[in-house]
């Protein structure tokens, strides 16, 4: 049995929060760049470069890399050998997410008074049990600009994945410019209507360039990526071939009279870490 303190938790959290509200994931700068890099349609170009160029200032000077610092979410796989001391995990969390946001914008109120929290807690801490003697860390800072474009949608299984996929499209494109693309599309399919939505926000930890193990899920990425780029909808609105950087589908199986469908739109700038902390110490994946 390896025991934790929830502290060493809350300190990890609390440090991604300061980085990643500062610095865009890698791939996803990348994935920017080389779209800049390859647009035709000036307007298109334009915006893609100033999206870089935000993020070059923002990492460089330590501003935040988007005045929507977002609302922190936390997925946290327990190894079943591993023993949490201290806080309850949910209290060390939110705690990160104080400490995390002290000079960052507070976003974060209660959604009937509209009074704010004032500390952009709490978090929404998922928590499953897994094998093993470590526990995985992914923190993501999700804006709402693109939250709200979100949507899921109980099928009737008789639509079929041709529906599902329509849908997924459709959704990108009513979107439109609101999410600030080019987006990330994570996607979640099959098991009840929270375990969706669930799957949908933890397919945006992917790597952006990174192929899905399942094949049959891969070939969907692919075509779901060049349909919704084929859409024209392009960077900010402004047309041109990225509408979005990638599409990433979770899925599980579901009961016979229903099809289950997500997707959750993240803007341009993914603001995700992953922290492993295990016997050996702290790595980061």
């Amino acid at each position: 049995m390896f025991e934790i303190d929830t502290s060493q938790i809350a300190a990890q959290v609390c440090g991604a929060i300061k980085e990643i509200s500062r610095n865009i994931e890698p791939t996803c700068l990348a994935a920017l760049q080389n779209a800049r890099d390859r647009e035709t349609v000036p307007a298109a170009r334009f915006a893609l470069e100033k999206m870089c160029e935000n993020a070059d200032i923002a990492a460089k000077k330590g501003y935040p890399v988007c005045q929507d610092t977002g609302m922190c979410v936390v997925f946290v796989e327990l190894g079943k050998d591993v023993r949490l001391t201290g806080k309850l995990l949910q209290d060390a969390v939110d705690d990160a997410v104080r400490d995390g946001y002290a000079d960052l914008r507070k976003s974060v109120l209660d959604p009937v008074t509209r009074v704010n929290t004032g500390t952009n807690a709490p978090a929404v801490l998922h928590t499953d049990i897994v094998d093993g003697d470590e526990v995985k860390i992914s923190v993501m800072l999700k804006g709402f600009g693109s939250e709200n474009m979100s949507a899921i949608y109980m099928l009737n299984p008789a639509q079929g994945l041709e529906t599902a996929k329509d849908l997924i499209v459709a959704t990108v494109k009513n979107a439109a410019s609101n999410p600030c693309p080019p987006v990330i599309v994570g996607v979640g399919l099959g098991g009840t209507f929270e375990l969706c939505a669930k799957m949908s926000k933890q397919a945006l930890f992917r790597k952006i360039g990174s192929h899905n193990p399942d094949p049959v899920l891969d070939d969907l990425e692919r075509e779901l990526t060049e349909r919704i780029n084929s859409l024209g909808v392009g960077a900010q609105g402004f047309g041109g071939g990225t509408t979005a950087l990638g599409v990433f589908v979770r899925k599980y199986p579901t009961h016979i009279s229903s099809l289950p469908v997500a997707v959750n739109i993240l803007c341009h700038c993914s603001r995700a870490k992953v922290i492993v902390i295990g016997k050996e110490g702290v790595r980061y994946e």
